[in-house]
């Protein structure tokens, strides 16, 4: 095998987790390799986070446009070009995808295109979509084959009347009458779009809000916004039964509190409940990497349990969100290099998954880090929550955009931040500070007495953790 098919390390997998971790490695003087099966960028690029919120911003441009008359301006004959909005959707999605493979070309890592399979444990063979096949060798492997959609048993994609994430954001036409089954931030997401693009959205949760990783009170915020709004919610209830026809989809509805059962139809659904690892079929079980409930075992710095394997991203039980998987492949790689001997003075700091923040992009905007109102009664905690709501905000008043609220839970004795919630304008925006804030053990007491510039949708955050002390000023 010539030298030129070996690298000190592969990462098999070039999105959010893979393409940063091969820059890293590449920064810190390593011959590096991604293997990419599709386009460089993997899910989040291409299918998920960025067109999505290209989705979302036209949908956010037309519910304003809705709006001009309470600012004073005329704005007759809207109309939607929903062919047009999807265009731009895959085409930011696209120049993204452009971005990073320029980012591969500047920092000299090599991209190889197609499927990868383990061998044994220190070659891979690629087989590419023509059918051509090549071997690769390495000294060190990256694991961030990402995840993919999780179909219910009784219920699986066709891509017609049944639709995931990835079909349900190239529908080319609106669609009437749509049954979402999820409402986790995917399924909440595309119940906005689709909402404001002229869609009758019922959602369908088992759990008992929306949302039900966040706070309930955020939650009911929100559910209330879309109620207004005219998106229909069926909380507590689980889906027994579906029939999929050529005419649409009858789903059978079980409210677990009562044992009620109803029976809807729509013309489609898109089923969000959730994700599974991309780790079968690439010849992991052979070469000695445990897998439990398929996700990879991994040890200290993301060492699989093949030492000069890591893996990163969803396909590890850490959270899966695209952040997570980028900061997981930093250190992946820099823990590679440390081991490598290589001249860097690292310092790797391990990531505070307590303080990880998480954001929803529909309107209302929803944010957290940290623990919940409930969550930290639940563990013992002595707490006290501040609360500002942004009707007592000027630059929301003057913005026309008064929904919502920032609320932080605080430790009683000693200030220090649990855990921030915001639901409103610019949430996933604001929660960058009070991430930091919790990760630097800022107290809410160091937190209330930072001058924040007025008028400003951040001064929300200093009185909320003013209103944890009893000194808001504005409320």
């Amino acid at each position: 095998m010539s030298n030129s098919n070996h690298f000190q390390v592969i990462v098999i997998g070039g999105g959010p987790g893979g393409y940063v971790a091969a820059i890293r490695a590449a920064q810190l003087g390593l011959q590096t390799c991604v293997v990419e099966r599709d386009k460089l960028g993997g899910v989040c690029l291409n299918w998920g986070c960025i067109p999505t919120k290209a989705l979302l911003e036209s949908a956010h441009v037309l519910e304003h446009l809705r709006e001009a008359s309470k600012f004073g301006i005329s704005a007759d004959n809207i109309k939607v070009n929903f062919e047009a909005v999807i265009k731009r959707s895959r085409s930011v999605a696209d120049q993204m995808a452009k971005g990073v493979e320029f980012l591969m070309k500047k920092n000299k890592v090599t991209v190889v295109n197609g499927e990868a399979i383990f061998t044994d444990a220190k070659t891979i063979e690629v087989k590419s979509n023509t059918g051509e096949t090549s071997s690769l060798t390495a000294d060190y492997f990256i694991l961030a084959v990402g995840a993919k959609n999780k179909a219910l048993p009784f219920l699986p994609f066709d891509g017609k009347r049944v639709l995931s994430a990835r079909e349900a954001m190239v529908e080319p036409k609106v669609i009437p009458n749509l049954a979402i089954i999820g409402a986790g931030a995917i399924g909440v997401e595309f119940a906005d779009f689709y909402a404001s693009m002229g869609s009758k959205v019922t959602i369908i949760e088992y759990q008992d809000h929306l949302l039900p990783n966040e706070d309930k009170e955020i939650s009911g915020i929100l559910e209330r916004s879309f109620k207004k709004r005219g998106i229909e919610q069926y909380l507590s209830y689980g889906v027994e039964t579906a029939a999929v026809s050529d005419k649409g989809v009858e789903l059978t509805l079980l409210d677990r509190n009562s044992a009620k059962k109803e029976k809807l139809n729509f013309d489609k659904v898109i089923v969000g409940v959730g994700i599974s690892p991309n780790t079968s079929n690439i010849g992991l079980d052979a070469i000695g990497v445990k897998l439990k409930n398929g996700f990879v075992e991994y040890l200290g710095n993301y060492r699989s349990t093949v030492d000069h394997i890591y893996a990163i991203g969803d396909c590890i039980p850490t959270p899966s969100l695209a952040h997570v998987a980028s900061a997981e492949g930093i250190r992946a790689a820099e823990d590679i290099s440390i081991r490598m001997g290589n001249p860097h003075h690292i310092q790797i700091q391990r990531l505070n998954y307590a303080y990880i923040p998480g954001c929803t992009y529909c309107h209302p905007e929803v944010a957290s880090v940290g623990l919940s109102e409930d969550k930290a009664k639940a563990m013992g905690y002595e707490i006290k929550v501040g609360k500002f709501p942004f009707t007592a905000s000027g630059r929301a008043q003057a913005q026309g955009d008064t929904t919502g609220m920032v609320k932080i839970v605080s430790e009683a004795k000693h200030g220090e931040i649990l855990g921030a919630h915001i639901i409103g304008q610019g949430a996933t925006e604001l929660i960058a500070e009070l991430t930091l804030g919790a990760n630097m053990e800022i107290t809410v007491r160091e937190l209330a007495n930072t001058i924040h510039a007025h008028p400003t949708l951040a001064e929300g955050i200093m009185e909320s953790a003013a209103a944890v002390l009893g000194e808001a000023i504005n409320i």
